[in-house]
């Protein structure tokens, strides 16, 4: 008898959880449902170093590409076409939206780091470290290697993405790990004022200070040339004086040619 009370008890007791459980359920949803955005909040990640996106320009996209947001229930707000939309801009790397229990629109986002700067007759574009193409921006320039001159592959103003002939896309990455190159040493970095490209791929280095020009040809060897280069500065310069060369070529293996202006 006393089992079959206890089995009673412990049933009800059930049936009661559950029952609360299911209350506690539909109220949180008829809550969350009555709920509505009441304003958006912005995150731009590395906002000091890069100037992209502005959270004015956040706020732009979605009430030109969605529509109304403030005002309308958080549980009709379509956050995946939120995030496309921003994720659409090419200085965006990747968006978050997601709303908090408040009402609050919260969107996170990281914007694209350029490497390097392409300077174009035509126009330009930026290029990051994995060797993505944006167009450069009207409200920001980002201080990074500037490269100048022709390229061995066809792109303009409007580029955007990876390049897909797989030459030029190893050539980009080369001049990538060139530009990283110089930024990682004490002794390069800030040193060269621009990179000079030719429509063949070879890149010619003009430095801050003095006259000469640096011939590296295609960016392979960095190790290589950098050392020639500081060769150059420690051994010839010492002996001939400064501006008496006007070109470096450092080209081929195990040598330094240099001329005359």
């Amino acid at each position: 008898m006393k089992v079959s009370v206890r089995h009673i008890l412990e049933a009800v007791f059930g049936a009661v959880l559950l029952f609360c459980i299911v209350c506690s359920f539909i109220a949180g949803s008829a809550s969350r449902t009555s709920l509505k955005c009441s304003r958006l909040e912005v995150v731009v990640a590395d906002s000091i170093r890069n100037g992209f996106v502005s959270k004015a320009d956040i706020r732009q996209y979605l009430e030109k590409e969605y529509g109304q947001y403030i005002g309308i229930p958080i549980d009709s707000l379509d956050l995946t076409k939120i995030e496309k939309i921003i994720d659409g801009r090419s200085a965006v790397m990747k968006s978050q939206a997601y709303v908090t229990k408040d009402g609050i629109l919260h969107i996170d986002i990281t914007q694209r780091r350029p490497v390097v700067r392409f300077q174009l007759s035509n126009g330009g574009f930026y290029a990051d470290e994995d060797g993505f193409i944006f167009p450069l921006q009207r409200n920001f320039a980002s201080h990074v290697q500037v490269v100048d001159g022709e390229l061995p592959f066809a792109a303009n103003s409007g580029y955007k993405g990876k390049i897909e002939n797989p030459e030029h896309e190893k050539w980009l990455k080369r001049v990538i790990a060139v530009v990283n190159y110089i930024n990682s040493s004490k002794t390069w970095e800030n040193k060269f004022v621009q990179i000079h490209a030719e429509k063949n791929g070879e890149l010619t280095l003009i430095p801050r200070i003095g006259q000469e020009r640096f011939l590296i040809g295609q960016p392979v060897r960095i190790d290589e040339k950098f050392r020639k280069m500081e060769k150059y500065y420690t051994t010839i310069i010492p002996e001939k004086g400064k501006d008496h060369y006007g070109y470096v070529d450092l080209r081929f293996e195990g040598q330094i040619v240099c001329r005359e202006k």
